[in-house]
């Protein structure tokens, strides 16, 4: 049986079929600003009815990539496609996309049903044509309660729906979404996110995010794309950007992970054998360079257990250390382990339970262990 990488969303994944064509397509896009580069001979495919996550840090170009689609900027190098057909020189306001901002960007004036129903009316649609659509917005958001109220009458997670409800009501083939989440509460962001998932799966729309925050990019996303300096650096699945990342940076960005320099020592069978300074370790994966190469290992906290005594199966790694530092989280604690050599591991733990008769607390001497398919190699 193949080897899998973690649940997925939903059972789509077009990107997998070579005879489904892309909704949008960056087809080789630089973008300059004077001497800077913004963004850097990029090429990227998004499907229809996709969520997609553009996901960097701050300056990567995640937010000018989604304002060229827009139309807020032209690409000084390359095309943008959508459906086939070249955006160059179409106007934003003649463009199947719509933004929802950061800010939300609501009319404090207008009551709610006023601010979704503005660009409506903009377009000049018919009053019943508005009416009903506005009343569909308002459900599909769950804010029939509120239609008259102002903006200013609203708590930030409904002003935050009344800014996607304007936003979907023109039915765009494209939403774009800009740090959509960025000011809410740490819980009400996470219930919105679900929110919005499945708003877009009922609408079958597709559906951009650019964000900095991992945790909401994994949450929605049928995909993400991880920039770094105007350029993609992987593009995948969240389960698989996660759980095999292609390189140190992603790794590094995308959760919480130790990385260990050490030196490839050559194969055993199907397993890869890594040296570092002061242990060994085998790693269930192939590994394409000559023995002697520095390579990274990397392993997520969670993969590594921890326990007072050494591990009974002589065929996981393991290595001891002390506790250095212990972070209780509720549902799970963090533990810095540090080794005699000065190297310090991470390793989390689940507390499965309210109370333990034996807590492993500071001080006290470990054994961290992990089998070999918990971790993997880098070589770049």
């Amino acid at each position: 049986m193949a080897k899998t990488l973690g649940p997925v969303k939903r059972k789509f994944s077009p990107w997998t079929d070579a005879a489904e064509k892309p909704f949008i397509r960056f087809e080789n896009v630089t973008k300059r600003f004077g001497p800077f580069i913004a963004v850097n001979n990029l090429t990227l495919d998004i499907y229809e009815r996709e969520f997609f996550s553009l996901l960097g840090p701050s300056g990567c170009g995640k937010t000018t990539l989604m304002r060229m689609l827009a139309g807020f900027e032209a690409p000084s190098e390359g095309r943008i496609l959508l459906q086939g057909a070249d955006l160059s020189g179409v106007p934003p306001y003649r463009r199947p996309t719509n933004m929802m901002f950061q800010s939300y960007a609501l009319f404090p004036h207008m009551t709610v049903e006023k601010n979704i129903a503005f660009g409506l009316e903009q377009d000049g649609l018919p009053r019943e044509e508005i009416r009903a659509r506005v009343a569909d917005m308002l459900k599909l958001v769950r804010l029939e309660n509120f239609a008259h109220r102002k903006p200013n009458q609203l708590s930030g997670g409904q002003r935050q729906r009344v800014a996607l409800a304007r936003s979907l009501a023109k039915r765009p083939k494209v939403l774009l979404l800009d740090e959509p989440l960025g000011a809410l509460d740490r819980k009400l962001r996470e219930d919105t996110q679900f929110e919005l998932m499945d708003i877009q799966q009922e609408l079958g729309m597709t559906f951009l995010i650019v964000t900095h925050d991992q945790e909401e990019a994994m949450t929605v996303s049928d995909r993400i794309a991880v920039m770094d300096k105007g350029e993609i650096v992987q593009v995948a699945t969240p389960a698989e950007i996660y759980e095999a990342p292609n390189c140190r940076y992603v790794a590094d960005f995308i959760g919480d992970i130790n990385i260990i320099e050490s030196r490839f020592a050559g194969s055993e069978g199907q397993m890869s054998r890594i040296v570092c300074d002061s242990f060994t370790a085998l790693v269930d994966q192939p590994c394409g360079v000559v023995p002697g190469t520095a390579v990274a290992f990397a392993i997520r906290p969670e993969k590594i257990r921890i326990a007072l005594e050494p591990p009974a199966d002589p065929a996981v790694n393991a290595v001891e250390g002390e506790v250095w530092d212990i972070a209780y989280l509720g549902d799970f604690s963090v533990f810095v382990i540090k080794r005699e050599d000065g190297f310090t591991f991470r390793a989390a733990q689940a507390n499965m339970a309210r109370l333990v008769d034996r807590p492993i607390t500071y001080g006290d001497r470990v054994w961290l262990s992990w089998t070999p398919d918990a971790g993997l190699i880098l070589t770049r």
